[in-house]
């Protein structure tokens, strides 16, 4: 057994780094994309167009085509992880966040508003000093006087 295992040290570490970065990475991006969501993310009816009025439409659709392809990515390796060791419910959900599809929104709406959902991503943020996300479901958020952002439709 440890003859086979020093002969085959290059591809064990290797398989150990990818499982790693597997299980780390997915975790640090969803972090990331957590702390960067505006406060009030979740309370808008719909979302910004898919790429910024100020660019160049090539630059903004390969952006785009960049993004989703990402998202195809993390959602084929969530799903794989669900059967193996790693994160793969978590990818799969960041995989989702970075595609475009009809109805995204809504889905990430109704997803929010599970029970524990809105805690943990605030628990998150407020660890990094980030002020806390907006929760749909809370009526009072109407009355909070939310911003116009250039780009969301109301």
């Amino acid at each position: 057994m440890m003859d086979w295992i020093l002969a085959n040290l290059s591809t064990l570490t290797l398989a150990a780094g990818l499982i790693f970065a597997g299980i780390v990475l997915p975790l640090a991006v969803a972090g990331i994309m957590v702390l960067r969501l505006p406060p009030d993310y979740f309370t808008h009816t719909r979302r910004d167009p898919l790429y910024r009025h100020g660019t160049h439409p090539l630059i903004g659709w390969t952006l785009v085509l960049f993004k989703n392809l990402s998202g195809l990515v993390l959602v084929a390796l969530g799903v794989v992880m669900l059967f193996t060791p790693g994160q793969g419910l978590l990818t799969l959900l960041v995989g989702l966040m970075l595609l475009n599809f009809p109805g995204k929104y809504r889905l990430e709406r109704r997803l929010v508003r599970l029970g524990p959902v809105i805690p943990a991503l605030n628990w998150l943020r407020m660890r990094w000093g980030r002020p806390a996300l907006i929760d749909p479901a809370d009526p009072a958020h109407e009355l909070a006087g939310r911003s116009e952002k250039p780009g969301v439709r109301k």
